[in-house]
């Protein structure tokens, strides 16, 4: 193979990283297979550039990455995307983990459950699996330990786990992996003292990497970056580097960098950076494009100015008001019964883009909307039911 294919191939290798930290060879076969031929090159290039350990094993890689501090952007959701995690279940997610560490690998979805009680008990939390808001909390971290392969359900009898928050006499037989379970924990909690403490300590750029490493992290794990986010010794990395890390992120990651006035977002190839789609199908997403096309008129009706524009609320439920009325035809039962769920639907998807946010004005709640959202402003056409955009395959027409 040509240097120019083995270094297009690490770039690939490094995007499915920053993407999926944990990827196996029984799961994720040629990806897989691609970050470990390439673990020395790539175990160098997350470490100098953005201070990350890469992790590569007979079976399993995993890339710790260190989160952006205190950014409640993007939750861990429950499976099917539909709900971010409470404290609660972030609570009971750790506590099964730990709970796993001492279990058999091979065990009844009851078995487990009793394990999980003994480590409440131990960690004297407030959490009560009979109750029903915890029991759903419960299986909402079973669900996702499913999902990233730590649990494996090999056999299960009435429905299985699937089933089992809502009746107590599923079965369900489960494999532990002990390789996924160990490499799972990111960080160590022995120096913090709280959860804001434990964000802090994570996002703390490598003392090698200062302002550099700082920014590029911003840049590759959040959908926009602003510069009146960043510290005053970052702003100054930044203004002096900005061209060149254009040229540098595309040598590294294989992405490209959209210099604004107000900051800069990364653009992958195929999107293959984000796990949010945007624009994308289904109604919130395409809601939410129109509702931009719109908001981003109003603000420059307004003359607004800055990185953040100001939108009252009643400015945007009246827009988005409107465009329920207007394309009540492409709405799902839900949306139509419940407006109150495509609203906060719509700011979930927008948010989670990093283009819009809450925050109390002088005259009461707004939306903070980022100038970046004009790159997303179209002049929506209107297509025959048969060819539309809002096909939504998890709601009812």
């Amino acid at each position: 193979m040509s240097g120019g294919y083995e270094e297009e191939d690490r770039r690939r290798a490094a995007r499915l990283l920053l993407r999926k930290p944990m990827l196996a060879a029984d799961t994720d076969g040629d990806e897989f297979r691609l970050v470990r031929k390439h673990a020395r090159e790539l175990t160098r290039r997350f470490a100098e550039n953005l201070g990350y350990r890469l992790v590569v094993e007979p079976r399993v890689a995993r890339l710790y990455k260190a989160g952006l501090g205190r950014d409640p952007s993007r939750p861990l959701l429950r499976r099917g995307g539909d709900r971010p995690f409470d404290p609660r279940g972030y609570a009971l997610l750790c506590v099964t983990m730990a709970a796993l560490g001492r279990c058999r690998d091979q065990l009844m979805i009851d078995e487990l459950v009793g394990e999980v009680r003994g480590t409440i008990a131990e960690a004297e939390l407030d959490v009560d699996p009979d109750v029903p808001a915890d029991r759903r909390a419960l299986h909402a971290a079973l669900l996702v330990l499913v999902e990233w392969g730590v649990l494996r359900e090999r056999d299960h009898d009435g429905g299985g786990l699937e089933r089992w928050v809502s009746d107590r006499n599923a079965r369900s037989l489960l494999d532990v992996d002990r390789d996924r379970l160990r490499l799972l924990p990111a960080a160590t909690v022995a120096d913090t003292r709280s959860p804001d403490d434990l964000l802090d300590v994570a996002a703390l750029p490598s003392a090698a990497g200062g302002a550099r490493v700082a920014v590029r992290r911003r840049l590759l794990e959040s959908p926009v970056m602003t510069t009146d986010e960043l510290t005053e010794e970052q702003a100054e990395w930044w203004r002096r580097s900005r061209n060149r890390e254009q040229e540098t992120l595309r040598e590294l990651f294989g992405v490209e960098l959209e210099l604004r006035a107000e900051g800069a977002l990364v653009i992958g190839p195929d999107d293959e950076l984000s796990d949010v789609a945007f624009p994308g199908r289904g109604t919130a997403k395409q809601f939410a494009l129109l509702l931009v096309e719109r908001l981003v008129r109003w603000c420059v009706d307004y003359g607004a100015d800055g990185p953040w524009w100001q939108v009252p609320v009643e400015v945007v439920t009246g827009e988005l008001d409107a465009l329920a009325t207007e394309y009540r035809v492409y709405l799902n039962k839900p949306h139509r019964e419940n407006p109150d769920k495509l609203h906060a639907e719509v700011f979930e998807v927008l948010n989670a883009m990093g283009l819009v946010r809450l925050a109390s004005g002088a005259l009461g709640p707004e939306w903070l909307v980022h100038a970046v959202a004009a790159r997303y402003a179209p002049q929506p056409e209107v297509v025959g039911p048969q060819a539309s955009l809002f096909d939504d395959t998890n709601g009812e027409a």
